[in-house]
C-alpha cells in the first residue's frame, strides 16, 4: 500500500483519462468524483475504475468528446442526454438542473439517456443537499442480477441514495445498492484473488459462489432475496422506461474492455424543503429523529463513517494497492 495526497491522485486520475480520451472537462469531473469516493472508503468506487474507463474511451464504449444537454424540459421535469460519455458531466448537468427546477416549482424530476457508470450515487446528492432540498438518485447498470424467481441476470445491482440536508450539521447520506453487495466488491476481490462470503453472488450455473471471479461470470444476489428484486425492478423502470436508456440486459458488462455503449439511465429527484410544511418544520421534525437514534449507543447515522473517512483523507491523503497507483502513472504518463 501507498499513501498518496489527494490532489496528487485528482491529478493522476485526470490526466490518466485526458491521455485515454476524454476531454479536460470530462477528465476532471470524471476524476474529482472517483478520488471523493476513494476519499470516502468506497474504494470499489474510486480510482480503481479508472483503467476500466480509459478501455471504454478507447474503444468506442463511451466518448469522450461527448457534450450533455437538456433535451427536454418542462415546470418540474426534464430529461438530459449524456451522449454517451461518461456520466459525470451529464449527471452534474442533471442536478443543477433539478435544483432550479425545485426551486421554481417544489419538486423536480430529472432523467439522463445515453450515460454511463455513474459512480458513487451519493455523490451526486451533495449539491441538491446543499441547496436546501431533500435529493433522491437512481441508476440502472448492465444486468448482473435475476428477477425474483429467476436465474438470467435482467437487471443490475441498481444502486439507490438519499440525501437530506440537516440544520447545522452534514446531511443524512444513505447510499447502497440492491444487490447483497456492490459488484465494484467483487471486482477488488477477484484483482487480489480473495474469496468473497457466501450469499454475495452465484457462478454462471446458478450455484452458490466463494469465488470473486465466477461470481463476476455469474450473477449478483439480491439484498433481502424477493424484495430487493422487486427495487430493483422499480429503479430499472423509473431510470429506462421515462428516459428512453437502455435495460440492463441491453447494456455490455462493464467489466469488458470492449462492448457496446451501455447507454444507460439516471434519475434524480429534488425537493425544496421550504415548499410543504416549511423548512422550520422540516429541522425539527429530523433533527427530533437524529436525536432518538442517537439515543441508542450503537447507533451511527447515515455518512457519519464516510464524513470521518474523509477529513483523515483531506489531512493525510489515501492509502492505494501500489500495482494500482504504479497502473494509474502509466495510464497518465
Amino acid at each position: 500500500m501507498a499513501r498518496l495526497r489527494l490532489d496528487e491522485l485528482r491529478h493522476i486520475a485526470t490526466r490518466a483519462l485526458e491521455r485515454a480520451g476524454a476531454s479536460s472537462a470530462m477528465a476532471s469531473a470524471t476524476a474529482a468524483a472517483l478520488v471523493a469516493a476513494d476519499a470516502r472508503g468506497l474504494h470499489s468506487h474510486g480510482v480503481s475504475r479508472i483503467p476500466q474507463y480509459a478501455a471504454h474511451l478507447r474503444n468506442g464504449r463511451a466518448d469522450g468528446n461527448a457534450v450533455a444537454r437538456v433535451v427536454t424540459q418542462r415546470a418540474s421535469a426534464a430529461l438530459v442526454d449524456g451522449a454517451n460519455g461518461l456520466a459525470f458531466p451529464a449527471c452534474a448537468l442533471a442536478v443543477t438542473t433539478a435544483v432550479t427546477l425545485a426551486r421554481e416549482s417544489g419538486a423536480a424530476f430529472v432523467g439522463v439517456t445515453n450515460s454511463h457508470h455513474f459512480g458513487a450515487a451519493a455523490w451526486h446528492l451533495e449539491a441538491i443537499a446543499q441547496a436546501g432540498c431533500v435529493g433522491l438518485a437512481f441508476s440502472n447498470s448492465p444486468a448482473a442480477m435475476p428477477p425474483a424467481g429467476g436465474r438470467t441476470p435482467l437487471f443490475g445491482t441498481n444502486p439507490i441514495a438519499a440525501a437530506f440536508p440537516r440544520r447545522d450539521a452534514r446531511p443524512l447520506i444513505v447510499d447502497l445498492s440492491l444487490s447483497a453487495v456492490a459488484r465494484g466488491k467483487l471486482l477488488i476481490a477477484a484483482k487480489e484473488g480473495k474469496p468473497i462470503p457466501l450469499g454475495w453472488a452465484l457462478d454462471r450455473e446458478g450455484r452458490p459462489t466463494t469465488d470473486a471471479a465466477a461470481g463476476l461470470e455469474g450473477s449478483m444476489l439480491p439484498a433481502g432475496g424477493a424484495k430487493g428484486a422487486m427495487l430493483a425492478l422499480v429503479v430499472e423502470l423509473l431510470v429506462t422506461a421515462l428516459t428512453g436508456a437502455a435495460l440492463g440486459f441491453e447494456a455490455s458488462s462493464f467489466f469488458m474492455d470492449e462492448g457496446n455503449r451501455p447507454r444507460l439511465g439516471q434519475a434524480f429527484i429534488a425537493i425544496d424543503t421550504r415548499a410543504l410544511a416549511g423548512r422550520d418544520v422540516y429541522d425539527e421534525r429530523v433533527e427530533r429523529l437524529v436525536d432518538a437514534m442517537l439515543d441508542d449507543d450503537g447507533v451511527r447515522l447515515p455518512g457519519a463513517r464516510r464524513d470521518a473517512l474523509e477529513a483523515v483523507a483531506i489531512a493525510h491523503g489515501v492509502e492505494l494497492p501500489q500495482p494500482l497507483i504504479t497502473q494509474l502513472r502509466s495510464l497518465a504518463d
